[in-house]
């Protein structure tokens, strides 16, 4: 028997826990040879249903399904169904990405996204003293 209500915990996980669309877009985010490296789940999605846009400091990844009924769902009586369709979207703040070399590739549901962070040397800019 547990001494803590039900619900002990409900309240305290919402506040860490997305509670959107992002939950099917789970993600990790590593950094590795001087590149972030985004892995993310996109079950049920095909390659041309997924976008990424690397604007500014931002990689915003765009998954889209249509509800479309084709003919063979026009027979079918649901009794449950938990499959849904829509856009599901995610940002991530990238202050130092180089949007022109974004690789990605997709495989099995896996969508890896390799970031290359501008070289340094590149932003830097010394003054001029006088």
């Amino acid at each position: 028997m547990s001494l803590l209500p039900r619900n002990y915990f409900g309240d305290f996980f919402d506040d860490f826990m997305p509670t959107s669309r992002e939950d099917n877009m789970k993600c990790d985010i590593y950094e590795k040879d001087g590149d972030y490296h985004i892995e993310m789940d996109v079950p049920g999605f095909d390659k041309n249903e997924i976008k990424i846009e690397a604007k500014k400091d931002y990689l915003t990844i765009t998954a889209e399904k249509s509800s479309e009924t084709n003919d063979e769902d026009k027979d079918k009586n649901y009794i449950h169904r938990e499959r849904t369709y829509g856009k599901y979207q995610r940002s991530f703040y990238l202050h130092d990405l180089d949007s022109e070399k974004v690789n990605a590739e997709f495989n099995n549901g896996v969508l890896k996204i390799t970031v290359p962070k501008k070289d340094e040397e590149e932003n830097k800019k010394y003054i001029e003293i006088k």
